[in-house]
């Protein structure tokens, strides 16, 4: 079950480590029973199921009695102070193992009007996701093309550098070509070292750390706030040790091209075994480095060298062999860092205000919804009009901004 998406028959999951191997202890669900994952009630994951099936023994199947809407239901349970009280009446000590019990689940009072308002509810719901969802759309579009503007840029800065009458010489690089003659061409694990810093399996159980998931990350920067969790609760795959300075790139689902250059002073930093961290040596100027790594003839080397069709991924040691060319001196490296920063500015300050216009309409979406479910807002008198219709295609927009389901969002706990 996602967050986002719903539930999702096994067959549409890329990770084959999240598809069961045997459905012994599964519960039957019935089109249009509700789903509760019991594990995180607490995070408002219900979800109505659109097909028959078989779910996980840790999730609860509630049945519909009488005339209710289940799509009303589904959004009501999402609402804050629905989530709040499931979050009150859950039970456990580790908040990664916490369980509403069905019991407990029955206590809570639901606000249900009549089944004719709960439809129109569903329906003016439905239709201003429909106006949301060409906002993000509309939005998300200005984001790529402002990225691919400013890849642009330091794709060309890093293999050509800033004099534009440089004598350029062959680099060897069969996907680079021809790079300036002064310029030092080694395999990267000679510029970094990979993997430098591992969190230890004896962690203190109450170290409180941001985790950096796949999720996180986009080409070049954070695109969402930084869970924090402590060590105890953490998946066994927030291992690597990040310090201001490292660049690091995702070596699964690498068509993602998740990498981040860590500009920040922190010691509380914890990315995913899906990254590779990459520590610049001596001689090396870390920013630079980072937008080496950000820059299209890399990037398209590691996903052409990445295996696996629906899960690609790429190992350590294949990345630490790809030939890398960089100037031979951190002056030059520096003054390419600053021409580049000083270029693509008014495009990540474009970026930033577009990933915030998306963020507070999904915080007023979040706002309508509750209101409209617990009465707050009369929406009886409302009528559709041409413009309020959307295809579910259309409404997957609302969900985040990659299509991929994330590994944190399924399971029933997960590792």
């Amino acid at each position: 079950m996602s967050q986002v998406y719903g539930l999702v028959p096994s067959e549409k999951v890329s990770r084959k480590s999240l598809q069961s191997e045997n459905y012994a202890g599964g519960k039957l669900v019935a089109q249009d029973d509700l789903v509760l994952n019991r594990l995180k009630a607490h995070l408002g994951v219900f979800a109505r199921a659109k097909e028959s099936g078989v779910v996980s023994p840790d999730y609860t199947v509630l049945r519909p009695i009488g005339d209710i809407s289940v799509k009303y239901c589904e959004s009501l349970f999402k609402a804050p102070i629905y989530v709040g009280e499931f979050r009150r009446r859950t039970k456990g000590i580790v908040e990664g193992f916490w369980r509403l019990y069905t019991d407990d689940f029955y206590n809570v009072t639901a606000l249900l009007p009549p089944r004719e308002e709960q439809d129109q509810i569903v329906a003016y719901l439905r239709a201003q996701d429909a106006h949301i969802a060409r906002f993000i759309k509309a939005k998300r579009e200005l984001i790529k093309l402002l990225t691919e503007q400013k890849l642009r840029i330091i794709d060309h800065a890093v293999t050509r550098g800033l004099d534009p009458n440089v004598r350029l010489k062959p680099s060897g690089i069969e996907w680079l070509g021809e790079v300036p003659e002064h310029w030092e061409v080694k395999p990267l694990k000679r510029w970094v070292r990979i993997n430098a810093r591992t969190l230890s399996e004896k962690t203190d159980p109450d170290f409180e750390f941001r985790y950096v998931d796949i999720g996180s990350v986009k080409t070049g920067r954070l695109v969402k706030e930084l869970e924090h969790i402590r060590f105890e609760a953490a998946p066994s795959r927030a291992r690597r040790v990040l310090r201001r300075g490292d660049t690091i790139i995702s070596t699964v689902r690498t068509y993602l091209r998740a990498i981040w250059y860590v500009d920040e002073d922190a010691d509380d930093l914890i990315a995913s075994t899906g990254f590779a961290v990459l520590t610049p040596g001596k001689g090396v100027e870390p920013e630079y480095l980072g937008y080496v790594i950000q820059s299209s003839s890399f990037v398209n080397r590691v996903t052409a060298n990445s295996i696996g069709i629906a899960y690609p991924a790429i190992a350590e040691t294949v990345l630490g062999r790809f030939l890398v060319a960089l100037p031979s001196t951190v002056d030059e490296q520096q003054s390419i860092v600053a021409h580049i920063k000083s270029e693509s500015t008014p495009l990540d300050d474009a970026i930033t205000r577009a990933e915030e216009e998306i963020k507070l309409i999904r915080e007023y979406r979040d706002r309508l919804i509750a209101d409209v479910v617990t009465g707050q807002i009369d929406v009886r008198g409302w009528r559709p009009g041409p413009d309020d219709v959307a295809s579910d295609e259309e409404l997957a927009v609302l969900g985040d901004d990659e299509t991929e389901l994330r590994e944190d969002e399924l399971g029933d706990g997960g590792e």
